[in-house]
């Protein structure tokens, strides 16, 4: 299960980045060659980045690559460490879990009144739902640790 979720969520953000690189490829010979530039670049672009960022975050989350400051930890007894990991990742959890529901709920907001990006006409609902979707994914994972913290690849030294 592990491993399909981290093709998965690679396979997501691997491929909208691949995208964004194709197409910025192309619009750039478009407007070096040819003059014009692909109509709703621009757009595609940022509905590829909510793909790159979103797909990313469970997968980031549970490797434990987010950027830590840690310099304090050295002077910390072990007790306090372990308590500041559950609280970070319950804070995390909470967090995550809100924010996916609000934006879910701004999908079907966006879905009710046909909401769609102003040049193309792309309808944003599904873009806002998947959003809201991965979020509380992310959430769940860091509930996980915030319960089991020895799961947590932060306690196995992978910071950055």
């Amino acid at each position: 299960m592990k491993k399909i979720f981290h093709h998965l969520s690679g396979l997501l953000a691997g491929t909208a980045l691949f995208a964004i690189m194709v197409l910025t490829f192309f619009d750039v010979l478009g407007r070096k060659f040819v003059g014009q530039s692909i109509p709703g670049s621009l757009e595609l672009t940022e509905l590829l980045m909510v793909i790159v960022i979103f797909g990313a975050l469970p997968l980031v989350s549970e490797r434990g690559e987010h950027i830590v400051f840690d310099s304090l930890d050295s002077l910390w007894p072990d007790w306090l460490l372990k308590l500041q990991t559950r609280l970070v990742n319950l804070t995390c959890a909470v967090t995550l879990i809100a924010l996916g529901w609000l934006m879910v709920d701004a999908g079907y907001d966006f879905a009710s009144s046909g909401e769609t990006t102003s040049q193309l006409s792309i309808p944003k609902s599904p873009f806002i739902y998947g959003m809201g979707m991965l979020c509380v994914f992310t959430g769940f994972i860091h509930l996980v640790f915030a319960v089991n913290p020895a799961l947590s690849k932060r306690n196995e030294g992978g910071t950055v």
